[in-house]
């Protein structure tokens, strides 16, 4: 299905609250403004005049961990301070000038919002929300020092240097080069996304490249991401997305809320935000969740087009360009994958499998799922509003599911508290609880449609849950972060004749034949007749089913106590290949019913077939400012023709401007293409 994104303006019932709510607006404030009431007078000094403001962008950057960012503009960081050397046309005189600074944001600034600041050098010192003061002189030069509260709004703020004389203030000219963006500051303590360790800094917040995890717990499956959030033009669609979505500029220096606000913005679903959701199959106007490569394609993309959704995107797809968004603002942030995610669509803490007789998936009345996996973001912060246990990892999920407070959004939500099953605390403990820890139960539905429970697993849903390990390319295993260790299986009934019940399949190849091994074990001193039925789907990642391609029928038969069967079940390419869809995997549904007691069990496996290899050739050394040659290599492996053969490469700022693509066509078996992308690495 796709996920169409409302109005452009939101209504207030959607969740909004009217504040200034643009960073791009800004005021307009007069060069000169006189004092009311004051008669002008013949002047006994000659007031001074600002002649230049240099904002020594590259030293502050250094100093800051900005220099990273590909913006001409300076880029500080809360509670941190910066220099800037003003000019004027005379000695500036501490005991006897009257200068301030004034830092706007937005287009109306306001001081007991945080959107005005005013800064005082000279002989009237006052105190404010940021610290200011004089670290030298040098002939007409003036060395201030500027440091930014650890609260402060994130965003650009606009630089005046006004001089105060007895009648009025004499502001310099708008000028843009003076122009600076504030971001959270997680080297500092005061600061509530403050991270102790430097090597997990530069990870959460520095790193610009990342892998993001797909596939099945026992088959996992990397997929590079470019987050590229240094990228030029990637800040201020950062921002745009804030400003697109009517945040007001008052809830932007609040980490919990701009985190949750951000976690709405990403999908379209009712504030026109980044991205579009598609889990249909067809992505004919737009581009495949699976094409990308990266985020800033996208982030650009919704920028260039004033705030229009990208088109289109899958659980991975938000949770890279929600790390971008977050990392580019200054909160570490992180990519989560949990294998056997659950959606409980009731919001019961379970997820309800309903079989018919015949041991079918009940399609039409199973409203939860079982996500094969699912991705969501991790941000380290403080929760103030909290106890202190619950600060650190905190989950928030953009992809939508389920509505939080009038918005498709999740979190954040604290992962100790996940943990420790206390699930009162905001936001939506519930459902992220139930995505890593719920009981699957699986009812039977006779013609009548009376249902009754005939298992309960308590150790399919969060199998597994990973993120990529600081400095490594390896995967973390991250599952004790959120649950205690999994309990053994439990049955509703206790005597059950025959346990356990499971089902085993070898890792494959998509077209590739294999087998099924259906493990019984007889834990009875009873000879048990066990009549099974296995139906196999092609399922899509989330755990909707697409087609049912097998239905097969065993009788199986054991003697005596601890009597082992394995019961082998064969499953040909030709019965599934005709049935996949994008990013599908097999389900395989195992439902028997023991002759001698009545008593039904069920087990169900997914298969996730592994697609061909792609390599990736770097020839040569790559030089700054040269040349370089990445050849890219395919072989189709089927005994079919590949229609419309794309590639895609990206790399964070090598490949300038967009990604590389080349169409290769039609490909037969084994034939095997090779595309080559020139690029040189930018003089830095």
């Amino acid at each position: 299905y796709i996920m169409l994104h409302a109005a452009k303006h939101p209504t207030p019932q959607s969740g909004r609250v009217k504040f200034s709510s643009s960073n791009s607006e800004e005021a307009n404030p007069p060069e000169y403004e006189a004092f009311k009431g004051v008669i002008p007078r013949a002047p006994t000094t000659r007031a001074l005049s600002v002649l230049s403001v240099d904002m020594l962008v590259a030293d502050n950057m250094d100093a800051h961990n900005t220099s990273s960012y590909k913006n001409t503009n300076l880029i500080v960081r809360r509670n941190k301070e910066f220099i800037i050397v003003i000019r004027f046309d005379q000695p500036f005189n501490n005991q006897q000038d009257n200068v301030q600074l004034e830092f706007m944001i937005g287009n109306s600034p306001t001081e007991n919002k945080g959107t005005y600041i005013t800064v005082y050098i000279g002989k009237e010192r006052r105190g404010g929300r940021w610290k200011g003061r004089v670290i030298g002189t040098q002939n007409n030069d003036v060395t201030v020092g500027i440091t930014p509260d650890a609260s402060c709004i994130i965003g650009r703020f606009n630089t005046f240097v006004t001089v105060m004389t007895d009648v009025g203030k004499q502001r310099t000219p708008r000028n843009p080069d003076t122009d600076f963006y504030v971001l959270f500051n997680p080297w500092d303590p005061a600061d509530v996304v403050y991270m102790p360790r430097d090597n997990e800094r530069q990870e959460y917040v520095m790193n610009d490249v990342g892998i993001i995890y797909n596939g099945e717990f026992n088959n996992i499956a990397p997929r590079s991401w470019n987050y590229g959030q240094f990228e030029e033009g990637i800040l201020d669609a950062c921002l745009l997305v804030l400003d697109a979505g009517k945040v007001p500029l008052l809830y932007r220096g609040n980490a919990i809320e701009l985190v949750r606000q951000g976690s709405a913005l990403m999908n379209s679903q009712d504030d026109d935000g980044v991205l579009v959701g598609n889990w249909s199959g067809d992505y004919s106007i737009g581009t495949s969740p699976t094409a990308w490569t990266g985020s800033p394609e996208i982030l650009l993309k919704y920028a260039k087009d004033g705030g229009l959704p990208v088109c289109f995107a899958q659980c991975w797809v938000y949770a890279g360009v929600l790390n971008t968004f977050l990392r580019c603002l200054g909160i570490p942030t992180r990519v989560i994958t949990n294998y056997s995610s659950a959606h409980d669509n009731t919001g019961n803490l379970k997820t309800d499998i309903i079989l018919e007789e015949d041991g079918t998936v009940n399609r039409s009345r199973t409203r939860d799922s079982v996500w094969n996996y699912h991705s969501w973001n991790e941000v380290y912060m403080r929760r103030p509003d909290l106890p202190e246990k619950y600060s650190g990892w905190q989950v928030v999920d953009s992809t939508p599911q389920e509505t939080s407070d009038g918005l498709y959004r999740c979190g954040p939500t604290s992962v100790i508290a996940i943990k420790e099953g206390e699930l009162s605390y905001p936001f939506d403990a519930r459902f992220v609880f139930a995505e890593v820890n719920s009981d699957v139960v699986y009812y039977q539905s006779d013609k009548y449609g009376n249902s009754n429970i005939i298992s309960v697993d308590t150790t399919n849903v969060g199998k597994l849950i990973v993120t990529k390990r600081v400095n490594s390319n390896d995967y973390e295993d991250i599952t004790s972060t959120y649950k205690y260790p999994e309990g053994k299986l439990h049955m509703v009934q206790k005597r059950l004749g025959m346990s356990p019940f499971a089902l085993q399949a070898d890792t494959i190849r998509i077209g590739e034949n294999f087998k099924l091994t259906l493990n019984i074990k007889n834990q009875t001193s009873q000879k048990c007749t066990l009549n099974a039925t296995i139906t196999g789907c092609v399922v899509y990642y989330t755990g909707v089913t697409s087609s049912i391609f097998k239905l097969d029928s065993k009788t199986l038969n054991s003697e005596n106590h601890f009597t082992a069967t394995k019961v082998m079940i064969d499953v040909a390419a030709s019965e599934y290949m005709p049935y996949r869809v994008e990013q599908s995997n097999l389900l395989f549904v195992v439902y028997g019913r023991i002759q001698e007691t009545g008593t039904a069990l069920t087990t169900t496996r997914v298969v996730a077939p592994r697609p061909p290899d792609l390599t990736i050739k770097v020839t040569g050394a790559p030089r700054v400012g040269k040349d370089f040659m990445v050849t890219v290599s395919f072989r189709n492996p089927f005994n079919f023709i590949l229609n419309n053969v794309q590639l895609r490469l990206e790399s964070p700022a090598q490949i300038t401007n967009n990604p590389k693509m080349a169409v290769a066509g039609n490909l037969t078996r084994n034939v095997k293409i090779l595309e080559t992308f020139y690029d040189n690495f930018p003089l830095i």
